[in-house]
């Protein structure tokens, strides 16, 4: 009678971002975990990530596609682009 489909599962991650103190390869390090952690999960499970990246983005044209025109920010930094290439 009815059809039963997949339930949407969500998954929060509360993640704690690295300061700017900390070397390029322990930041590419985080990154690359971060990845591994969400490529384990199923593709059809909704991911939520929690918390703030001290991202900096200005609305740059090559940003626009991720952020549109909702950034406040007035310069970038290297976590902004490290979240974008990570949100995409």
């Amino acid at each position: 009678m009815f059809g039963f489909e997949r339930s949407l599962v969500y998954h929060f991650f509360n993640v704690h971002a690295l300061s700017e103190e900390q070397s390029d390869d322990t930041k590419g390090s985080f990154c690359e975990n971060l990845e591994h952690v969400f490529d384990h999960f199923p593709q059809y499970c909704m991911k939520i990530i929690l918390r703030d990246f001290n991202a900096k983005l200005r609305g740059d044209d090559i940003f626009k596609p991720i952020i549109r025109n909702d950034s406040l920010q007035h310069g970038n930094n290297d976590k902004g682009v490290r979240l974008v290439k990570f949100a995409i």
